[in-house]
């Protein structure tokens, strides 16, 4: 056993005391031998790994874990959204499901615009209309009949008695309401909801969402069709109609979750999978480490002005490709060669390795100057379970309390500012796409989340995701760069500071403190443009499994106040 391991051993379990310890583990990875759970919020990291206790398998967990984060993670954590789940049975097998939202029937491709063709400011983003059909409570469904042990029921009632009972207001939880309260309070459903007594409730204080438990329950005993034909559709319907939105019961009982071809490739000695289209992130992935292979990054230091110029140009060129190539594949055209393996080795060879490439100089046609924010109110939790069975799932309303508007007790996503509102125009996320992704009657916005399982020699090695809106893809990737180039272990690179490119703006997007001035200076002189962000991305939840001594590491990002936690 090396001296690197056992201090880190040692340090984790010395300091982070028993598996049932109430203390997130922010200075070390959790240690365990037999299953590990990681997610943003403490209260469903345990749930979750009640429901393994219990004899559940990895997906059992992660439907109980999803409500819990429901309840207890109201930015992000939805039974009013959507999102994707990567499976990995215990025999190996892997499965990867879709249950993005989509848009309503009524809605057309120029639904955002004003009458001289340009988008209304904040039309997409807050409101009835910004909202698709919600898919997660199908989702949750199908991956139960397909994958689930334990009784449906079971698996919600833990989150119910969050709702009934409350959750404890950590710091997080209180600075996710106080920085968003002005917006909260524009919208008195949300109000309600978040501020019962007129500001955002104390920390240590409990949050109980009386509406939410009911609504839960409904769907513990009803199954999905109380959610999309019965009791909670009609909720929904009533509520659009008497508001101006385009979602009808139709809509709903139109809707269904799908499972989908993952994105299977290999880097560097590891098979990795992900999520195909809708989600963008598998396939933009790989074609950013299919460039990087084509170099051998463990010459230059990490963060080295040519290892970040080598990243960010296969950033640049992959993300060109997402931007024009990628959107729903039940109405896009996406050419059959993007989805094989080396498409992104022959974009490798046209990076200058000295010079940046102007990105106006790739994919032209998505040139433009409109630069919006971009927000990280996206979730993401990885289990793997005692019996080898292992899920990574990410899952968002969008925005932070995705569209405010709130039905039944939970607030409904805004998912549809995914869609190209108009090509050439940037989203919210600073993304300019093409018509792949335009709005039809029907059709899935385009995603970034990037759940992912990694094997080495036919075992998971890692299981990993984040939210953190276009730049979900980059932080997944730079994980694995760090983890598989730079021989971190897990726990390090989830921490490591992260660079972002995603092709326009062209610019080098640095997390504080990511890059020293001289790497600053060197990577000037080679053409790139820098800036240095306010704020961090997404907030990593990881697994790495140790195989030659049997231990799971599990770390919840320092960025958030998650728990890692095992048995």
């Amino acid at each position: 056993m090396s001296h690197r391991f056992l201090a880190i051993v040692v340090l984790c379990l010395a300091s982070a005391g028993p598996a049932s310890a109430q203390q997130p583990r922010w200075w070390g990875p959790a240690v365990a031998d037999s299953a590990m759970v990681v997610s943003a919020k403490s209260e469903a990291t345990r749930v979750g790994l009640d429901v393994l206790r219990r004899g559940g398998n990895a997906v059992d967990a992660a439907i109980a874990v999803h409500f819990a984060l429901a309840v207890t993670l109201p930015s992000a954590g939805n039974i009013g959204g959507g999102g994707f789940m990567v499976v990995r049975q215990a025999d190996g097998a892997v499965h990867t499901y879709d249950y993005r939202e989509r848009a309503p029937l009524a809605a057309t491709e120029d639904m955002y615009l004003d009458a001289a063709g340009d988008p209304v400011e904040g039309l997409s983003w807050y409101g009835w209309k910004a909202v698709g059909t919600p898919g997660s409570v199908a989702g949750m469904a199908l991956v139960h009949e397909r994958h689930g042990s334990l009784p449906w029921r079971d698996l919600i009632e833990p989150a119910i008695r969050l709702a009934e009972e409350g959750f404890v207001v950590d710091p997080h939880t209180w600075a996710s309401l106080e920085g968003d309260a002005t917006d909260i309070r524009q919208f008195p459903g949300a109000a309600a909801i978040l501020f019962p007594g007129g500001n955002p409730p104390p920390i240590g204080s409990r949050l109980r969402q009386p509406a939410l438990a009911r609504t839960l329950r409904l769907i513990a005993d009803g199954g999905p069709d109380v959610f999309y034909r019965g009791e909670i559709a009609d909720s929904i319907a009533n509520a659009m109609a008497a508001n101006g939105g385009l979602i009808t019961k139709q809509d709903l009982a139109a809707y269904e979750a799908k499972e989908r071809p993952p994105v299977t490739f290999d880097y560097r000695g590891h098979r990795i999978h992900s999520m195909g289209p809708p989600s963008s992130g598998g396939l933009t992935m790989m074609w950013i480490l299919e460039q990087l292979e084509t170099f051998d990054l463990s010459k230059y230091p990490f963060h080295s002005a040519a290892s970040v110029h080598r990243i960010v140009e296969a950033m640049r060129r992959a993300y060109g490709e997402r931007n024009v190539l990628l959107g729903d594949p039940d109405f896009a055209d996406i050419p059959p060669e993007a989805w094989r393996e080396g498409y992104g080795t022959a974009l490798a060879a046209t990076i200058d390795t000295l010079l940046a490439t102007p990105s106006a100089e790739i994919r032209p046609e998505l040139f433009a100057a409109v630069v919006p924010t971009e927000s990280t109110e996206t979730t993401h939790f990885s289990i793997i379970a005692p019996d080898g069975s292992a899920v990574a799932s990410t899952t968002t309303i969008n925005g932070g309390f995705g569209s405010y508007m709130t039905v039944a007790g939970f607030f409904l996503n805004n998912e549809m500012d995914d869609a190209t509102i108009k090509p050439g125009v940037a989203n919210a996320y600073g993304l300019v796409q093409g018509r792949a992704n335009a709005i039809e009657p029907g059709k899935r916005p385009l995603s970034a989340m990037t759940p992912t399982i990694v094997e080495k020699d036919g075992r998971v090695k890692y299981v990993l995701g984040t939210p953190g809106g276009s730049t979900i893809i980059t932080s997944v990737t730079q994980v694995l760069i760090d983890a598989i180039d730079y021989g971190m272990t897990l726990a390090e690179a989830n921490d490591a500071k992260r660079i972002h490119h995603q092709h326009l703006p062209d610019r080098i997007e640095v997390e504080p403190f990511g890059l020293s001035q001289d790497t600053v200076d060197r990577l000037t002189t080679m053409g790139h443009t820098i800036r240095f962000r306010g704020g961090y991305s997404g907030r990593v939840e990881t697994i790495e499994v140790d195989f030659e001594h049997g231990f799971l590491f599990g770390r919840s990002d320092l960025r958030g106040g998650g728990l890692a936690d095992g048995f």
